[in-house]
């Protein structure tokens, strides 16, 4: 016992600068705690005041505990739903037979959560904010897990690009993750400037955490936030589902055992219906097509212990006409390098994609005192495209493995300790002439501790080193946050710390290595929760340092799907600032049947990177974004009708008829406002033992022409040609109807949707 006291000392040392000595003779302190009716406590904490000596009570309130301590000391137990109380005792040796009372607290105000930066979506319903139907069900998330997320406050509407742009960061500063482990390519593979769906369907997830900031330590490489996605666990019982929409079928079993599951299914995509009603912007002469499958096992050996192992695959395939985004030059020059060139101004784009994706976990926890999580994934994400005739072929694929243990050394106090490894490669062949390629490897290890000295005040700091084998370098970050309980349904977020990430793929795939880029983030965040309102005002500011920035560029090429070589010159001067203010309001008691929530994002952001010819605001950044989505469910006709409003204030574009290297010119037009306005309708039913939902759904109901940039159309010598006027950036479709119905054997529930 005394070496693991000096152990949970020597690991708390670098994480609150304790210093402790080495003792000699160790007492045993026992005895038992009991409420305000004699009942006993579970799970209190009971420790000698100002040491680290303690113990937990177990489900008869007995405990039992070490110490070196001597003389006159207080013993102190606390417990989150009761009073704090304490008893003076007298160590000679050996003290038994200790009674402590602990009074009921009937207007107790509860432990206070850290939420700095980031929005829960778990199964908790204190915490939830987008239930898997709820994701489903909202207008204009057309049931996509990220396009959901995008009506939270922080986030940017896409347009035409994949990703989830977070406070001033593009798509590439946002980690996704499936249980903990790292997602390589979410997105389902397309043509430049077409947006595509993500890869994940809200029904396999039972928690959705969203952070745009000051994330924990457990993970890096991210330099705006994380979107972790956590799976489901035992499910309730067998069922069976089925659906069929205008893009497909699908069909998923899950067979349930005492101890054991097992959920498999799969699914048809096909597009052609959809896109026959739908007026489209761009040419699908080969709609998309494509088929997915996936099993999953859980199994729980015991009743603190889970097993979850789980495949997926698909294979997509399409062909679209798109603009070319070199349209008019002629032949390649230092200022424009890539095998589009000399093509024409529209040219056929065919993807053929093929995914697979595996994960498996354990998690342990063992008498209440200490936890062990282990996990491994591996990805594989094979393209063969072809873009105007030039085969353009791509690999992608990524291994991790992770472990972390926790020590729960009492209900106030516990510290994580982790880690973790990942390697991964991309591979890039153009034209099968030109071939670009990578493969890095990255250790990391991390410990967090998180300690709640009384209800009202949590604070978690945290340190990650990490290391780059690619880079030859190394870092360490540390974090912080705190929660401060300022009443009984009020509290204040606190939240800072250092992000790395390794530069953009197009730099490591041209063979140039510059070093680690920084971000810096400061929060703070005050919530006030009551009766299924929730309101929350957030203000950040996060300094961007060490960005790769390229020199000698000469003209500003705006593509963003360019092409590099390893004469580019290169280093790490780039810096950026993102600041901000979001509010968040939701509220489900007011009315009967309704729900609804407004998100408000204001962002204040420029900088100078990649080949930005001075500072600037970034193409995807508009500075005011706001959401309102109402839910409401008619218990008379069994249907839930929801709506959603988003708007964007105009964004950058570049105008190469301004002097790029003028900051007051360059990326100084704005695009016209972005407004969007969509429908969904959900019908519920039953068919004998099968459970339906009938649902339509109309995005852009006001056929708004959305505009997200322009394009210039150049000369021979690569020169703006006068008098034509610039082709709008648009994206695939501007109005859209979709419809379908989903058969369950489980009942769904109005309160899910």
């Amino acid at each position: 016992m005394r070496i693991h006291i000096l152990l949970k000392a020597l690991i708390l040392l670098p994480v609150f600068g304790l210093v402790t000595g080495i003792v000699n003779a160790q007492y045993k302190i026992s005895g038992k705690v009991m409420d305000d009716q004699n009942m006993p406590i579970r799970g209190a904490s009971v420790y000698l005041e100002n040491t680290l000596d303690g113990g937990t009570t177990d489900s008869t309130g007995v405990f039992e505990f070490t110490t070196s301590e001597k003389g006159s000391q207080t013993i102190v137990a606390s417990e989150v739903s009761h009073a704090i109380t304490g008893l003076p005792i007298v160590i000679n040796g050996d003290v038994s037979g200790i009674l402590l009372h602990m009074k009921t607290t009937s207007h107790n105000l509860q432990m206070v959560t850290i939420t700095a930066g980031s929005f829960d979506a778990s199964n908790d319903k204190s915490k939830t904010v987008l239930k898997p139907l709820d994701i489903v069900t909202t207008a204009g998330a057309n049931a996509d897990v990220v396009k959901a997320i995008e009506m939270l406050p922080g986030t940017q509407q896409t347009g035409p690009d994949n990703g989830l742009f977070v406070r001033g960061g593009d798509a590439s500063e946002l980690s996704i993750l499936v249980d903990e482990m790292v997602v390589q390519n979410a997105f389902f593979s397309g043509p430049p400037g077409v947006a595509t769906r993500s890869r994940f369907g809200a029904f396999n997830y039972q928690g959705v955490s969203f952070s745009s900031g000051g994330y924990s330590a457990r993970y890096g490489q991210a330099l705006s936030g994380v979107l972790e996605l956590n799976t489901t666990d035992m499910p309730d019982k067998s069922t069976v589902n089925l659906g069929v929409n205008l893009a497909g079928l699908y069909a998923s079993a899950t067979k349930k055992w005492k101890k054991a599951a097992l959920d498999f299914g799969g699914s048809y995509n096909n597009l052609t219906p959809f896109y026959g009603i739908a007026t489209t912007n761009f040419k699908f002469y080969n709609p998309p097509i494509g088929y997915s499958g996936n099993v999953r096992y859980v199994w729980k050996p015991n009743k603190d212990g889970i097993l979850k192992i789980s495949a997926n695959g698909s294979y997509t395939q399409s062909g679209i006409a798109v603009p070319n985004p070199y349209a008019g030059i002629q032949s390649a020059s230092s200022n424009f390098v890539s095998p589009f060139v000399g093509l024409p101004d529209t040219i056929d784009f065919v993807t053929k994609d093929q995914y697979y994706y595996s994960n498996a976990s354990y998690k342990q926890l063992f008498k209440d005192k200490y936890s062990l999580y282990t996990a491994a994934s591996y990805s594989l994400d094979s393209t063969r495209n072809s873009f105007g005739g030039v085969p353009i072929l791509e690999k992608d694929q990524r291994s991790q493995f992770r472990i972390e243990g926790k020590d729960y050394f009492t209900s106030r106090i516990n510290l994580l300790v982790g880690g973790e490894v990942q390697h991964y490669g991309i591979s890039k062949d153009f034209a099968d002439s030109y071939r670009q390629d990578y493969t890095e490897t990255q250790l990391a290890g991390y410990t967090e501790l998180e300690w709640t000295p009384i209800n009202m005040i949590a604070i978690r700091p945290g340190l990650r080193y990490e290391h780059s084998e690619l880079l030859n370098k190394s870092d360490i970050a540390p974090r912080i946050s705190m929660a401060i309980k300022t009443s009984a349904n009020s509290q204040v977020s606190l939240a800072s710390g250092i992000f790395y990430q390794n530069p953009q793929d197009l730099y490591l795939l041209a063979g140039l290595r510059p070093g680690q880029q920084e971000a810096i983030h400061y929060i703070a965040k005050w919530q006030y929760t009551k009766d299924d309102r929730t309101l929350r005002i957030e203000g950040y500011y996060k300094k961007y340092e060490h960005l790769v920035l390229e020199h000698d560029t000469g003209s500003f090429d705006p593509n963003g799907y360019r092409i590099i070589t390893n004469s580019t010159l290169v280093d790490n001067s780039g810096y950026g600032y993102a600041q901000g203010l979001e509010l968040f309001y939701r509220d489900k008691k007011t009315v009967k049947n309704l729900d609804y929530w407004v998100s408000y994002s204001y962002i204040d952001t420029k900088r100078k990177y990649e080949n930005f010819p001075t500072e600037a605001t970034p193409t995807y950044i508009a500075n005011n974004n706001l959401s309102l989505v109402t839910k409401y469910f008619v218990d008379k006709w069994q249907t839930n009708f929801s709506a959603t409003y988003s708007f964007a204030s105009g964004r950058p574009y570049y105008n190469p008829n301004n002097n790029p290297n003028d900051a007051s010119q360059f990326l100084s037009n704005r695009t016209p406002d972005f407004n969007n306005l969509a429908l969904t309708v959900a019908y519920l039913h039953s068919f004998g033992k099968w459970f339906t939902v009938f649902y339509v759904s109309i995005d852009n109901i006001t056929n708004q022409h959305n505009i997200f940039g322009y394009r210039y159309t150049y000369d021979a010598g690569g020169n703006v040609v006068p008098g034509i006027a610039p082709t709008p950036i648009v994206p695939a479709l501007y109005r859209s109807i979709f419809f379908g119905v989903n058969f369950s054997l489980t009942q769904f529930k109005k309160d899910e949707l």
